[in-house]
């Protein structure tokens, strides 16, 4: 049994998340999020929410104190201080377990039409402060791994692939029930993907844009 602190426990992935480790696991849940008023607990028990803001590192430290490992399901414009600020408090707090969510094209691994799709939609703000975070993240002594979605789809359905950091990135849509699922997978056993950033995908989704553009 861990103790699991999820940053951004309000987000959509983080609460799949949530659910399938209250579910499926006997892991102690810590929900950090902005607005703890918007955190729904599912077994009171076995979970705590905490109100703060991840861009705080001291937030962040108080937060992973005694942790195992920490989820950081994080975003918007802020991600990269999100990323010095969770670095920080993660050092400070003798916490080294980290999953961070990012996105797909942050090393221009997307290739083809879709790449090309990919670049139009989200250059101009998003890709470029997803990739500074990432670096963030890989320049610190934290055992990290960082996911790289697909677009994202509300499928109910668990089908996914993964690609390495250096590896085209394949496929062109993934379910974020998919995602919550290999962060639980990572949670269960923390020692695979140290190190890794993995490009997740469902497989046989080829094309120049996800299906449901």
């Amino acid at each position: 049994m861990s103790t699991v602190l999820i940053l951004g426990a309000n987000g959509h992935i983080a609460q799949l998340a949530e659910k399938q480790l209250i579910s499926e696991t006997n892991h102690t849940l810590r929900l950090f999020a902005r607005k703890a008023r918007r955190v729904k607990v599912i077994d009171s028990a076995r979970e705590s929410v905490i109100e703060g803001d991840a861009t705080d590192a001291d937030a962040v430290k108080a937060a992973a104190a005694g942790a195992d490992i920490v989820y950081a399901n994080l975003g918007n414009g802020s991600i990269e201080q999100q990323a010095r600020a969770v670095v920080k408090g993660l050092d400070e707090a003798g916490v080294k377990r980290l999953i961070w969510i990012s996105t797909l094209g942050i090393y221009d691994e997307v290739p083809g039409a879709f790449g090309k799709w990919n670049h139009q939609m989200l250059d101009g703000g998003y890709l470029e402060t997803y990739e500074a975070a990432a670096k963030v993240i890989e320049g610190s002594d934290l055992d990290y791994t960082i996911i790289r979605p697909a677009w994202l789809s509300n499928k109910d359905i668990v089908s996914y692939e993964t690609t390495q950091k250096g590896e085209s990135f394949k496929g062109t849509e993934v379910s974020r029930k998919s995602i919550a699922d290999l962060v639980v997978k990572l949670i269960n056993d923390p020692t695979k993907e140290i190190g890794h950033s993995l490009g997740v995908n469902q497989p046989n989704t080829d094309g120049s844009k996800p299906s449901f553009y």
